[in-house]
């Protein structure tokens, strides 16, 4: 199989998805994903005329839960390096026009956002996407655009442990998923992806490993019975 972390390959995929990926999204999280993109950001507690950093952006699914409590002051930065996800993300953008918000076409790695800029930053299911080294990248980059004292709040979808819940949750992943891409895309491949890296990523404890630096105090978080997991912390020096 050709390296599934790879970014043009990961870029591709999410170009493809792009048309039906909030609608799938939400039927494969059975309706929870609104819930766990708005507890993702509660975590945190953001303040208002403060900078936010939303990584991996998407179609900006996360942005009206951010800027629930923005100001004239306050500045909404959207990256991402798929082409077709920031195009959505741009017509997102027009029902917040009394928000100031950036949007950035760019690799989390190779990013324009200057250092210490974010009070805080978001993510919200990327993370399964991402190999360990990558993930140690994705560390750096969150401790480098973060001001110190800043926060950050880290989610995606996770393999339950439930003796129960696993395994229908597994050949939900595995079986009907790519029925939906199928139905939605023609192409249920490009969804079953989605499986491949959930399986892979398990969950965010090792995210949460990889995060465990002096920089940071992080914590891990689980979300109905480990379905979704993340991590949540602060920048301390």
């Amino acid at each position: 199989m050709k390296d599934i972390y790879e970014p043009k390959f990961v870029e591709k995929l999410f170009d493809k998805m792009s048309s039906s990926y909030s609608k799938v999204n939400y039927i494969t999280s059975f309706g929870f994903s609104e819930r766990w993109r708005r507890q993702c950001v509660e975590e945190i507690g953001i303040e208002k005329g403060k900078i936010v950093v939303d990584l991996m952006t998407g179609m900006g699914e996360c942005w009206k839960h951010i800027l629930k409590k923005s100001d004239k002051n306050s500045k909404l930065i959207g990256l991402d390096f798929s082409t077709e996800m920031i195009n959505r993300a741009e017509k997102n953008k027009r029902k917040f026009k009394k928000s100031t918000i950036e949007v950035l076409k760019e690799n989390v790695f190779q990013n324009s956002i200057e250092n210490q800029t974010a009070d805080y930053v978001i993510s919200g299911f990327g993370l399964k996407t991402f190999n360990d080294e990558q993930l140690g990248e994705l560390s750096n980059e969150i401790n480098r655009i973060l001001k110190p004292n800043g926060k950050f709040s880290l989610i995606d979808v996770s393999v339950p442990k439930n003796k129960i819940l696993k395994p229908f949750y597994m050949f939900y992943l595995k079986n009907v998923i790519p029925i939906l891409g199928k139905v939605f895309l023609g192409s249920p491949e490009t969804y079953k992806m989605l499986g491949v890296y959930t399986e892979e990523f398990g969950n965010s404890k090792n995210t949460h490993r990889i995060f465990n630096r002096p920089e940071f105090d992080v914590e891990y978080v689980e979300y109905f019975f480990g379905c979704a997991s993340g991590i949540k912390g602060r920048k301390i020096k």
